[in-house]
């Protein structure tokens, strides 16, 4: 009797190889429901504006003329810087006239104020020719009194007497119980002192420079 093969035993797959298959990946619900990032829209750039050159422009500036200076009042002596004051006025071309005057009716008044404080027996009587050192006058006169009294029988002979000539003061500052008088002509100027304070002020030394025209003991 001839043998019959045997069937082969079909192959079957075992299940842990089954289970050893990697499982497809699941999606999450979380992965499903999350929305992607939305893009974020471009803003729209503002249109650059081109700067103006700036341009130096050349500030103007304005000048206005000197004001004229008022008329002098009759009676009142000029402030005017004058020629050589102290000595007679040459006859240059540069020199008008009117200037030539000036300076002889400065020293004239001057003089007439020194004789009228001789008259009030004033004491230790200079003049000074302080035109070419300062512009604010042209002569002083100093002079000194024993009392407050004296003092002001001084400034008032002066003034009244000028007065009669038509001559009438720019000003007038201090008083007799200061022991000072200020008498201000404009081209000539009057200082009516004590002794104490004609010694501290010491005017003759501060215009030490100033030429001595006269001087009445």
């Amino acid at each position: 009797m001839t043998e019959e093969p045997m069937p082969r035993p079909r192959s079957r797959t075992s299940p842990t190889a089954k289970t050893r298959a990697a499982p497809k990946a699941a999606t999450t619900p979380e992965a499903a429901t999350t929305p992607k990032a939305a893009k974020t829209p471009r803003v729209a750039k503002a249109p650059t504006v081109a700067k103006k050159p700036v341009v130096a422009t050349e500030s103007k500036v304005t000048t206005t003329a000197a004001p004229t200076s008022p008329e002098r009042r009759p009676g009142l002596p000029s402030r005017r810087r004058r020629v050589a004051p102290g000595s007679a006025p040459d006859a240059s071309p540069e020199t008008s006239e009117a200037q030539q005057r000036q300076a002889r009716e400065a020293l004239a008044l001057a003089r007439r104020i020194v004789d009228l404080a001789a008259d009030k027996k004033a004491a230790e009587i200079v003049l000074l020719s302080v035109g070419a050192l300062t512009t604010l006058t042209d002569y002083f006169v100093i002079c000194s009194g024993g009392s407050e009294r004296q003092l002001g029988g001084i400034a008032d002979g002066i003034i009244e007497s000028l007065k009669a000539d038509g001559v009438l003061p720019i000003g007038r500052e201090g008083a007799p119980d200061a022991h000072w008088v200020l008498i201000d002509y404009g081209s000539v100027i009057v200082h009516v002192m004590a002794w104490p304070e004609r010694d501290f002020y010491g005017l003759e030394k501060l215009w030490s420079e100033a030429p001595l025209l006269l001087r009445v003991q």
